[in-house]
């Protein structure tokens, strides 16, 4: 009996991934007897499986249906592609993918497999593979430079590398300068594609048979996903996701309050254009949610403007999971036409804050009723914590929403030791609590204690609330910069530019960009008698850094550094005086 088949037997005798126990009567938050806010909508129950077992029982109710398909290639997966294994090269197949794993590298239940990849199908595909195969998936921009790689695959104890022929170069050097042992798979996404000497072809390694018995799959509780985040301060951390954390929030967005896509029919299948990176926790969860209702995933590798609006053009999306910066394009491009999103029914909008008359003027490019749901969440919560439910939209403009189901949150002053929740239209840290919520960071003890207070998780964002719980951003305590909801950390910067010959300190704050959201600023300080070259001190941190790491907000020369008692920066400050100069 194949691994798929024991997985769907093992489950007709567990809860069913879609029977949520769920009442629709109440939406927002409500302020609770526990003195913290809670969703009104009743808990939804959370299957104990792993993510493997949760995305076979779904992913095979739709053999037939497309899954995947790429927007630059049209090259295409059905839901039984993605599942079944096959000696048909033109199908292939996670089930194989697992067992290649184990055998051809030699590999071990908990070992770490890193992905290098842009939103491609085979992203997805490669992701159940890993898991049926027991092993912990960390992903890496695409977009990072080989010291950026480096770093994670050092962090992380990486023994495998999966990426693309047109990132080899940056990923061999990496893996060179880590002196660990990595093999190195690379997929093919365009006919042109060759693979590198000293690669390994994923085709070939997914597709040939193997004879080794089925993993055993982690428990519900084990890491299996390590996303990197900065949390609040500091470069970035793998944050250990378990198999609980990430079905519990697919689980709590399927609730009817929050649900976003339609169970795929014989007569209707919802769509998506996938632009938010797979690599981002974002864009992961929210995918492979809607795909667990038969949904068709169109990936598109990278966002240009042409790109992107031929496949809105092409595919006609029913749900779009959005940034502020790209529902900005979408409004004040002159080239999108409201006949593309025609079809479009839910946008949900994440990783900061859209403006009210942002909403606004989107909604008039429609030319027609939508539902727009704002959310919030981190790395650290799976990522969703909070969402405008689907009955109140449009009624709390620039609203993050409310608490999920299952979800506990508290809004504190940033002193204070006990957790003492705050009332309404009170400025507060958010805190959170519930089953998505991290193990912790990895390998990093010190940092996790550090990001809780007596069991509720320190998101590093000041808020607020109504009487009905609906929560607003305030503003951020953490230190990172968000570009295009992306994140920068400013500490990764700075030690960048103190390493340039001549510079005594730094300090980086994210400024206000009309259309990136911030863009990173750095304020340098020259060692005595020594001059630097701004230009070539821009050039040698771009070199260093991904493209959204640049500094489009400038380098200032000062004198000093604001900092505190401790020596520890004052960004906050810094941020401050350039608002009131500039804003």
């Amino acid at each position: 009996m194949s691994v798929i088949s024991r997985i769907l037997v093992r489950n007709i005798c567990r809860s069913s991934c879609n029977v949520l126990s769920a009442n629709q009567k109440g939406y927002s938050s409500q302020i609770v007897e526990e003195n913290c806010l809670k969703c009104k909508a009743s808990d939804v129950k959370i299957p104990e499986i792993t993510l493997a077992e949760y995305l076979v029982n779904n992913f095979s109710k739709y053999p037939n249906k497309i899954a995947l398909e790429c927007g630059a290639t049209q090259r295409k997966y059905t839901y039984d592609d993605v599942l079944v294994k096959s000696t048909n090269l033109n199908r292939i197949k996670s089930t194989n993918l697992n067992r290649s794993l184990r055998k051809k590298l030699k590999l071990q239940k908990g070992d770490v497999v890193a992905f290098l990849l842009p939103n491609i199908p085979e992203f997805i595909i490669s992701t159940l593979g890993v898991h049926l195969a027991g092993l912990k998936l960390t992903t890496i921009n695409s977009a990072y430079t080989s010291d950026e790689i480096k770093r994670q695959l050092l962090d992380s104890g990486a023994k495998v590398l999966v990426t693309l022929p047109e990132l080899w170069q940056n990923a061999k050097k990496a893996v060179d300068e880590t002196k660990n042992s990595i093999s190195i798979i690379t997929i093919k996404n365009n006919n042109s594609d060759t693979t590198p000497i000293g690669a390994i072809d994923w085709s070939e390694f997914a597709n040939t048979p193997t004879d080794i018995p089925d993993a055993e799959l982690p428990s519900i509780h084990e890491t299996i996903f390590m996303p990197y985040s900065s949390g609040t301060t500091g470069l970035p951390k793998g944050v250990e996701l378990s198999n609980y954390n990430i079905v519990a929030n697919i689980a709590q967005i399927h609730h009817p309050d929050y649900k976003v896509a339609q169970s795929a029919t014989d007569t209707h299948q919802d769509v998506t254009v996938a632009i938010l990176p797979f690599f981002h926790i974002y864009g992961f969860t929210t995918t492979i949610s809607m795909m667990t209702d038969g949904a068709k995933a169109v990936s598109l590798p990278k966002f240009t403007p042409d790109g992107y609006m031929n496949s809105l053009r092409d595919y006609r999306p029913h749900i779009l999971m959005l940034v502020p910066p790209i529902v900005i394009f979408l409004y004040s491009h002159p080239s999108v036409q409201a006949e593309y999103l025609s079809s479009l029914r839910i946008v949900n909008c994440g990783a900061a804050p859209l403006g009210a008359l942002d909403e606004e003027k989107f909604r008039k490019k429609v030319g027609r009723p939508l539902n727009i749901l704002q959310g919030y969440g981190l790395s650290e919560t799976s990522p969703v914590v909070t969402m405008i439910p689907l009955s109140l939209q449009g009624k709390y403009p620039g609203s993050m929403g409310s608490a999920i189901p299952n979800t506990f949150l508290k809004v504190v002053n940033i002193d204070d030791t006990e957790g003492k929740h705050l009332p309404p239209h009170t400025t507060g840290e958010l805190l959170i609590k519930g089953p998505q919520v991290m193990k912790g960071y990895y390998n990093q003890p010190e940092q996790t204690e550090n990001s809780f207070l007596n069991g509720w998780f320190k998101s590093g964002d000041l808020v607020r609330y109504n009487e009905d719980g609906m929560l607003y951003i305030a503003d951020r305590i953490k230190e990172l910069i968000k570009v295009k909801g992306l994140q920068v950390p400013p500490a990764e910067l700075e030690e960048i530019i103190r390493d340039y010959p001549g510079v005594a300190e730094a300090a980086v704050i994210g400024i206000p960009h009309k259309f990136h959201g911030e863009v990173p600023r750095a304020y340098v300080v020259v060692k005595e008698n020594c001059k630097i070259d701004v230009d070539k001190l821009r050039t040698q941190v771009e070199s260093k850094v991904a493209k959204h790491k640049r500094l489009e907000g400038g380098i200032v020369i000062v004198e000093e550094i604001p900092k505190n008692a401790s020596g520890k920066i004052m960004r906050r400050k810094l941020k401050l005086k350039y608002l009131e100069e500039n804003v």
